[in-house]
This record gives C-alpha cells, structure tokens and sequence, in this order.
C-alpha cells in the first residue's frame, strides 16, 4: 500500500504562502482558513545568529484518525492509501472532527458551512498529478513523498 507524506525543505521556502492560494483555487474555496499553513518556527541562535525558519502545517493523515470514528454521519472516511477526507455530501458541519483531532486540523467553510481539511488533493493523485500546493510551489520547497508501507 502507498501512503503520502508532503515534505518541506525549509532552506528552500520564503513563506510566499503561494501553497496555501493555489490549495484554496484548486478547492474553490472562498476566503477565510487555510487547509494549510505556512509559519514561522520559534527563533533560534546559529552560530550566535538570530535564525529562524518556514514550518508546513496540514493535515498528518493519521494512520489511526481520531476524526474518522467522531462523525456522526460518516463523512469522514479513510482510503486504503491513507488519505483522510470529507465526503461534502455527508457533512452536516458540526465539526466533531475538528474537536476530535489533535492537530485542530478540519476548518469549516464559510461558504456552505461543511468541514475541509487538506486531502493531498487526492483527484489530482488519482490521475497521476502532485497536490496543487506542491506543483505551484515557486521554489519547489514543497515535494510530494510516496512511502511504501512495509
């Protein structure tokens, strides 16, 4: 079985959050929460340096998810790759999966209300493309990694 992972290089990304527009477009979403985020880590010394850095913030895609056995309508499904996402046809947007993960990853939309999360943009997997976030990346900061369950 493939399972995903969306990997940052920190040295490579300038926090242009273009990752979070072109998700947002991809989704059709309005404004309002990012499915993902780009932040800043905590600042440190390097070498005497003031450093600090870009972390990407999505959803883990747990292997065991806390949101998927929380929503009372089952819209919250797990596919065989590991992907985690909201059927939109099912959501009735009470948002137990967002109380139910430890991330505080699901946001609900402000246009009709349901729960969003990041799905690796598992259309375009299926046809064989990257995430939106990852091909649109200026810097290629962001790539898609495919583990290989053992």
């Amino acid at each position: 079985m493939k399972t995903y992972m969306i990997h940052l290089n920190s040295r490579r990304c300038i926090g242009c959050h273009g990752c979070e527009v072109h998700c947002k477009t991809n989704k059709q979403l309005p404004v309002g929460p990012f499915l993902c985020e780009i932040s800043h880590a905590p600042l440190k010394k390097v070498g005497g340096v003031p450093k600090t850095e870009f972390v990407f913030s999505s959803c883990r895609h747990c292997e065991e998810p806390l949101c998927v056995p929380v929503c009372p309508t089952n819209a919250m499904i797990q596919r065989q790759d590991g992907i985690v996402y909201v059927d939109q046809e099912l959501c009735i947007g009470c948002m137990a999966c967002k109380t139910a993960c430890a991330w505080d990853v699901p946001v609900q939309n402000p246009g009709d209300g349901k729960a969003v999360k990041c799905d690796m943009c598992m259309d375009r997997l299926d046809r064989g493309l990257k995430p939106a976030c990852v091909t649109k990346c200026t810097t290629h900061a962001l790539k898609l990694v495919t583990l290989q369950a053992a």
